[in-house]
């Protein structure tokens, strides 16, 4: 592994045997799972036994050391003003590629957390036997997790690292796979928020660092394209995994995916490189021009003062309170579409009488055909404009929140949800593939992750709203959800043409220069 991730031998013990004493605690909650195996892995009402409770301590141990581990060496004494040769032109090599499907991974994983929501309430619902109402509490705790993970994370990113960041929640995922054994529902509820915030700081952290080691002309494209994988493989691995193994191992397996999904991450961290320009900030030039040479890049350096000042919020500086503004409206927007009513959808046609497994079918055939958004917005955003790119998926977002609409009040060509859906989901994708590449390029990098971090934030404050009118009992009817969200999806596409602005092929560093 590169040197750039552990202070010394004592942290990298620390890290290693914080993940093995995790993956132990989960192992110890399998067998309480596994007594379910004879009804239907309903486990409601089972007493934890002493395997549990000693798995819940060792997991907690284990995420708290982990964390030690990962803590960042101080910035060396010499720190260097270190300039990339050629400066944002350079050839994609090997490196960058492995980089990119790392990440793709790693966001499919991550979106795929927050996604199972909508699969696993019908079932829960029925096991626990709790209102619609209650039972809104879960998605609500998991939405809370995310926007603390968004804003938390974000901060470490600029703190302690991007790829120490991203591993930090990769340990949480396993910890947090405990979900599936829990036999009270407030159990769940817990676990969920942890399980939230694990994937909330994943994501803003993961376009940090791929914005700063892509060169320019590379850049746009590989951001669009790497998020669009992740949401939409994230959303479909989702519906297509609840299809296929909730009818035989029920609806916590969903939950137990954490387990195999983490160590999975965990085990190619050393294939991920830590962002060289994350390393010249805080002065650990040495390691910047070791990451830098993976990627075919050279350096030249001259002794400059550590810049280690953190001090910053993003979104109240003036000088970018206009692009904040407009891109936290996008996020909310997008956040009351992907998680309120694409949360509701699965529970709403089961209501109508399709069952679990024919709604799960439908989102994933939607999901397909989304599939080709990740290749048009990666063709719009580095060939035609950024801000126009987001502006238009808003708009296609708001058409298949019309169709919802129309499908409500009865308009018959409407029945079959599939062509309001695909729209829907093809529009929200593509929102969530632009909105964060285009806030990483709109910040420089001392509070890149914080920025991030606080536009992905954003993203779950809207789906906040929304469970918090499911847990208060005032859930509106699927089509008039649709309908109100439509109308803050348009307000949010007038507000980005009035106060965004393009970053298609900006140098980074004119960015960083602004800080």
């Amino acid at each position: 592994m590169s040197n750039s991730l552990f202070s010394d031998r004592k942290h990298t013990w620390a890290f290693w045997l914080g993940c093995l004493a995790v993956t132990i605690g989960v192992v110890l909650h399998l067998p309480m799972y596994w007594m379910g195996r004879d009804m239907g892995f309903r486990l409601v009402g089972m007493p934890m036994d002493a395997g549990m409770l000693g798995g819940m301590a060792l997991i907690v141990a284990g995420a708290a050391l982990a964390g030690f581990g990962l803590l960042p060496r101080a910035a060396a004494d010499d720190a260097q003003e270190v300039v990339i040769h050629p400066p944002e032109d350079a050839p994609l090599t090997r490196a960058h590629w492995m980089m990119c499907g790392l990440l793709a991974l790693a966001l499919i994983i991550d979106i795929m957390k927050p996604a199972s929501l909508g699969f696993v309430v019908p079932g829960m619902r029925a096991e626990y036997g709790v209102s619609n109402a209650l039972v809104a509490v879960l998605p609500f705790a998991a939405l809370s997790g995310t926007v603390v993970g968004s804003f938390v994370w974000g901060w470490l990113a600029d703190i302690y690292g991007r790829r120490a960041s991203i591993l930090l929640s990769s340990v949480l995922f396993v910890g947090t796979s405990i979900c599936g054994a829990m036999p009270d529902f407030w159990w769940n509820v817990g676990m969920c928020f942890l399980m939230g915030a694990a994937a909330g700081g994943m994501l803003p952290v993961a376009y940090a660092l791929l914005a700063e080691i892509m060169p320019t002309r590379h850049r746009g494209w590989s951001l669009v394209l790497v998020g669009g994988i992740g949401a939409v493989g994230g959303y479909f691995a989702a519906s297509a995994l609840s299809a296929w193994l909730q009818p035989d191992w029920g609806w916590r397996i969903m939950w137990f995916l954490n387990l195999p999904t983490g160590l999975i991450l965990i085990a190619l961290s050393p294939l991920l490189p830590e962002s060289a320009r994350f390393l010249m900030h805080v002065g650990r030039s040495a390691e910047a021009k070791a990451t830098l040479a993976r990627f075919g890049a050279h350096l030249s350096t001259t002794p400059v003062a550590a810049k280690t000042d953190h001090s910053h919020l993003p979104p109240v500086e003036k000088k970018f309170l206009g692009v904040t503004l407009a891109l936290t409206l996008a996020a909310l927007a997008w956040g009351l579409v992907n998680f309120g009513v694409l949360l509701w959808l699965p529970a709403s046609l089961v209501s109508e009488g399709v069952s679990v497994q024919t709604a799960s079918g439908i989102i994933a055939r939607s999901a397909l055909i989304a599939a080709p958004t990740v290749a048009i917005s990666v063709w719009l955003y580095s060939a035609w404009s950024t801000r126009g790119s987001l502006a238009l998926m808003l708009g296609v977002t708001a058409l298949g929140l019309a169709g919802l609409t129309l499908r409500g009040l009865g308009v018959p060509w409407l029945h079959d949800p599939i062509a309001p859906l695909s729209l829907l989901v093809v529009g929200s994708s593509g929102v969530i593939s632009i909105l964060l590449p285009y806030t990483a390029e709109n910040f420089p990098l001392r509070i890149r992750g914080r920025a991030t971090g606080w536009i992905a934030g954003c993203s779950k404050l809207g789906g906040l709203i929304a469970q918090g009118l499911s847990v208060a009992g005032a859930a509106p009817p699927l089509a008039i959800a649709a309908a109100g969200v439509g109308l803050i999806m348009l307000v949010a596409l007038g507000m980005l043409a009035i106060m965004g602005r393009e970053t298609r092929g900006r140098d980074l560093r004119e960015l960083d220069a602004l800080g």
